[in-house]
């Protein structure tokens, strides 16, 4: 990469990492990044509410993919630098603003980059989770998917920076590699009293502890790192706390992932028919509600294959390393889901990093990853192109 277009990108990193909005309120973010599309003759279109697509066309040929999330995290960021985040309780902790700084170098580069076929450059927005959706319960990636702005687009790439991974490596696990998601809700009604009357009383606490710890056993033994989990990552009561009032009702909050889609709906199942036992136990009333969900993320080894030379020329092959799938969401999976796909991890290590991964406040990456994951997406849309072409 030429040294000036890896100063512009590092400036327009700093500028996106200055803004971080949180997931469809992508406004300034997206604006800015329409501006620069706009200057490099990149025609472009709005989809997902503040999501956009540019479209890189040469001849006729086949099309393909790629794709940035561009939302932020509700994280206030301490780090004392020059471009720290100007929004308060908002962050830039996943590297989105890197994400989205490496597509558009590789819409850089494709412009004066020789191939056949069609990129669609897709920026977007809410990877991080639904909770201001459109359409309840739905992220950018699954919106995108419905919109039909894919319709005919037959592979896609992405990538996703690792601040405990050096520059310069690659990380990647062909088939599942990241879990199927579920974020859920469930709501333990019984009927409060005062603690000295107990048996007017149906007690809410008492019914929420027990299924907390029935719920852990539903997953059963699991290896090292597992294959699924169930965790209860909240719980309050709705009323006004008090000693000596029992309350009415209990909120749980918590997250469900496993690799296999089976497992994971066995596990629903298995919640369901717990809750429906604690209720006959208890005459209580237990309600429960998935405010989100994402399919696990499916990397296609065909398309790993075909992009090895990309590998290899940018990175060496040494240092393209196969790692093990990960339980976390990423709806990158929705675009798996409906064409060959693949999606890494790019070495971000910055000095000093050793411990802070993604999410963390005091996480760091090194700039210098955009001279990798910028041609490696653009390479890798026309290693992509020639292989459909074939």
């Amino acid at each position: 990469m030429e040294r000036g277009l890896f100063e512009k990108l590092v400036s327009i990193r700093r500028r996106l990492h200055q803004i971080p909005e949180l997931g469809f309120n992508e406004f300034k973010t997206s604006a800015l990044i329409e501006a620069q599309l706009e200057e490099w003759q990149i025609p472009v279109e709005h989809v997902a509410s503040t999501g956009l697509i540019g479209t890189l066309k040469k001849g006729e040929g086949p099309c393909v993919m790629l794709r940035a999330d561009m939302d932020a995290l509700p994280v206030e960021e301490p780090a004392d630098v020059p471009f720290r985040s100007l929004h308060d309780g908002a962050m830039h902790a996943c590297g989105h603003d890197l994400h989205m700084t490496m597509l558009l170098g590789a819409a850089a580069l494709l412009r004066e980059a020789d191939f056949q076929g069609t990129v669609k450059l897709v920026f977007q927005p809410s990877e991080e989770g639904n909770l201001r959706s459109p359409e309840k319960g739905k992220s950018g990636g699954q919106l995108i998917v419905e919109s039909g702005k894919l319709v005919g687009v037959r592979g896609a790439l992405g990538l996703h920076v690792h601040p405990l991974l050096p520059v310069g490596r690659l990380g990647h696990t062909n088939g599942e590699f990241m879990a199927n998601v579920g974020n859920f809700s469930i709501l333990v009604e019984g009927k409060g009293g005062h603690p000295g009357a107990m048996k007017h009383v149906i007690d809410p606490i008492a019914i929420a502890a027990r299924l907390i710890t029935a719920a852990q056993s539903l997953v059963g033994e699991q290896p090292d790192p597992p294959n699924a989990v169930l965790a209860i990552t909240h719980a309050e009561t709705l009323a006004r706390p008090s000693f000596n009032v029992i309350p009415s009702n209990m909120l749980l909050q918590g997250s469900l992932r496993a690799f296999s889609k089976d497992f994971y709906h066995q596990l629903v199942d298995k919640m369901r028919a717990l809750f429906a036992d604690l209720e006959g136990r208890f005459g209580c009333r237990i309600s429960l509600d998935f405010s989100a969900y994402y399919p696990s993320l499916v990397n296609d080894p065909g398309v790993h294959e075909v992009l090895s030379p990309v590998h290899r020329r940018l990175f060496g092959a040494e240092n393209v390393r196969t790692g093990h799938a990960y339980l976390v969401g990423e709806d990158f999976s929705f675009y798996s889901r409906i064409m060959p796909a693949q999606f890494y991890f790019l070495g971000a290590q910055a000095k000093g990093n050793d411990n802070f991964f993604l999410h963390h406040p005091q996480v760091t990456f090194n700039e210098e990853c955009i001279k990798y994951g910028a041609p490696l997406l653009a390479d890798g849309a026309v290693r992509m192109l020639e292989a459909l072409s074939v």
